[in-house]
């Protein structure tokens, strides 16, 4: 069986399909990966030794993260899917060689598939310790580290970005079920397609944005760091937020996936989806406001069953196939995809996950062929390296 993909109305690509009409916008990603050792497949705190040995080729392209089992890498920014797919080789890459010579193995899992062997270990950086001491009841017991893939779009303001955030709200559990790939947690099958969406949901702000301009993201910032919330702005941690650091939106919806594929085809999607929604901004079309407990359990049904259940419809609220509203959503980003000249691609790329799975699914048949949990890291790490 074969993904249908219908094409937008004959109207839609007369106003806004032409290339010329719609900008084609850079795009970037950050992916967050789990250090585990070679041996026992568990997660280990060697991140400081990795990043450093790594940096010495990719220098800040390579960052630690939260926990020290844990290195962030991020891509430049670029306009073409070629030549991301192609950075985030080479960084894989590079990550996979410092680590070994750790006798560790980089695992691109939203969650650890096997519990840790020791309590796991913060980051020694000022604001982390802050973050470890202020949010303790979030931490908890310490071993649960999340990873994400983050996607950058540029944009040419802060108002822009949230104009933007707000058109792809009703979007977003689309993307985050598409990118589904933390099924099993620390030792067990959690029921979800997601659960690093379950787990990270416990720090304060993670959630859909609220529907914001320019001055109120100001007003509810200041107010969320002076109330105590959050520690700093760097920990508004909304689906779709204004960068703090660089002039990009940052979509936060997507588990970190093992095939580059995959990380190409979220990155390539929300930049062509941001491009038709810029281009509709301009010609006054209105913002949509889907009722928030809508949203919200749509994002609930993404986690809970990836694409492989019903979802919610983004405008009426209606459960339909998964792949129903990944089909919709081909068609909403059309005019971005053919600006971009990536349309093709994301068909081809469509057609894989709808072929093979989810990065989820695919967790899910490694343990159903082999009985084993190390055989589902076994089988990340290969996918990884694939790249």
């Amino acid at each position: 069986m074969s993904l249908t993909v219908s094409t937008p109305s004959a109207g839609r690509e007369k106003d806004v399909g032409v290339p010329g009409r719609v900008p084609v916008l850079t795009m970037g990603v950050e992916e967050e990966f789990l250090l585990v050792d070679r041996g026992s497949r568990a997660p280990v705190g060697r991140g400081p030794r990795v990043i450093e040995a790594a940096a010495r080729t990719l220098g800040p392209l390579v960052q630690p993260e939260f926990f020290t089992a844990q290195v962030e890498v991020c891509t430049s920014p670029t306009t073409k899917a070629a030549a991301l797919r192609s950075e985030l080789s080479r960084i894989r890459a590079e990550v996979i060689r410092a680590a070994a010579a750790e006798e560790c193995l980089l695992l691109a899992a939203g969650t650890p598939v096997v519990p840790p062997e020791h309590p796991l270990t913060v980051t020694r950086d000022e604001r982390y310790r802050r973050m470890e001491s202020r949010f303790a009841s979030v931490l908890g017991d310490y071993d649960q580290a999340v990873c994400g893939c983050h996607v950058h779009i540029g944009v040419d303001c802060r108002a822009q970005a949230l104009d933007l955030a707000n058109r792809m709200r009703p979007w977003l559990p689309v993307l985050q079920a598409l990118a589904a790939n933390s099924p099993f947690d620390r030792g067990r099958d959690s029921g979800y397609a997601s659960w690093r969406a379950v787990e990270h949901a416990r720090w304060p702000t993670v959630g859909p944005a609220p529907v914001l301009d320019e001055a109120a993201y100001e007003h509810c910032a200041e107010e969320l760091v002076r109330s105590g919330t959050v520690l700093d702005r760097r920990m508004i941690y909304w689906y779709a937020r204004p960068s703090e650091h660089v002039p990009t939106l940052e979509i936060r919806v997507a588990d970190v996936n093992a095939r580059i594929g995959t990380v190409v085809l979220l990155a390539v999607l929300v930049r062509a989806l941001a491009a038709t929604l810029r281009a509709e901004a301009a010609e006054g079309v209105p913002v949509p406001e889907p009722h928030s407990a809508r949203l919200r359990e749509a994002h609930l049904l993404a986690a809970a069953h990836g694409l492989h259940g019903d979802g919610l419809d983004p405008v009426d609220g209606a459960a339909l196939p998964a792949w129903t509203l990944i089909a919709r959503l081909r068609d909403r980003a059309a005019p971005g995809l053919a600006a971009s000249g990536d349309s093709e691609l994301v068909d081809a790329l469509l057609e894989e996950v709808w072929a093979e799975g989810t990065g989820a699914a695919r967790q899910r048949a490694a343990h159903r062929r082999y009985g084993r949990l190390s055989s589902v890291v076994d089988s990340l790490v290969e996918a990884v390296a694939a790249g």
